[in-house]
This record gives structure tokens, C-alpha cells and sequence, in this order.
């Protein structure tokens, strides 16, 4: 059954990348770009169904305002999650700080924060919601 034939909650909807996520990393294994690994998720849940932007820019609010500053977030699936993608000896916590800021900014409630360059990918994993 096609993964996006089902009602997803934020939940199943996590899991859901996070397979796919596994997958990648299953075949890839560390120590490739972060971009490679950004391209090859993205392949993979758009071949499952799942809609997917990528690069997507952001625009920082202050005050009410948008200021020129803009950051641009690998990933958004489903309009649902928010997803980071990284290629580091290890996650740090400026690495969550940065994907709170992306879900403060676009409004969605979750994200997914994947670290690539491990050996086993759920050492590499962290959800984070507001």
C-alpha cells in the first residue's frame, strides 16, 4: 500500500522519513556530502508518494517585519515536517537551534534533524517540536 494512501499524524508521519531516511543510509553509509544525502532522501519519499520541497527559503520576521536575512531549510515534507540533513562528526547543540528556528519561522510544529555520518543512522536522529 502506498505510505501516502494513510492519514498521517506528526507521529507516523516522522516515522515514515525516518524510514526512508534509514534507507538512504543503508545505502550510501557515512562519510558523503550532506547535499548527496539531501538529494538521494528527497528522491526516495518522492518515490514513496511523499510531496517534498527542497531548499526552501525562509524569510526572517522581526518585529512583524521581513529583514533581508533568509535561510534556506533542506527539507519540508507534507507540509508537515521540517527536515535537516547533516554530514558532522557529531550533532551539536547549535544543529537544534537552528531547526527550532526553522519551525519558529515557517510555523510547522516538527522536525527532524538527521546526522548522516554515524555508523548506525538512529545514533544520527533527533525530533524536535514545538
Amino acid at each position: 500500500m502506498e505510505e501516502t494512501q494513510k492519514a498521517f499524524t506528526h507521529d507516523s508521519l516522522s516515522e515514515a522519513v525516518i524510514g526512508r531516511a534509514i534507507e538512504v543510509h543503508r545505502q550510501l553509509g557515512p562519510g558523503l556530502l550532506e547535499s548527496t544525502y539531501e538529494e538521494c532522501l528527497c528522491l526516495e519519499l518522492r518515490e514513496h508518494g511523499f510531496p517534498v520541497r527542497r531548499q526552501v527559503n525562509v524569510p526572517i520576521m522581526y518585529k512583524g517585519k521581513a529583514i533581508a536575512a533568509i535561510y534556506r531549510l533542506d527539507l519540508v515534507v507534507a507540509e508537515g515536517i521540517v527536515v535537516e540533513v547533516k554530514a558532522v562528526e557529531k550533532l551539536v547543540p547549535v544543529h537544534e537551534a537552528q531547526l527550532l528556528t526553522y519551525l519558529k519561522h515557517t510555523g510547522i510544529s516538527t522536525g527532524l534533524l538527521f546526522n548522516f555520518n554515524v555508523p548506525v543512522l538512529r545514533d544520527g536522529i533527533k525530533r524536535l517540536s514545538l
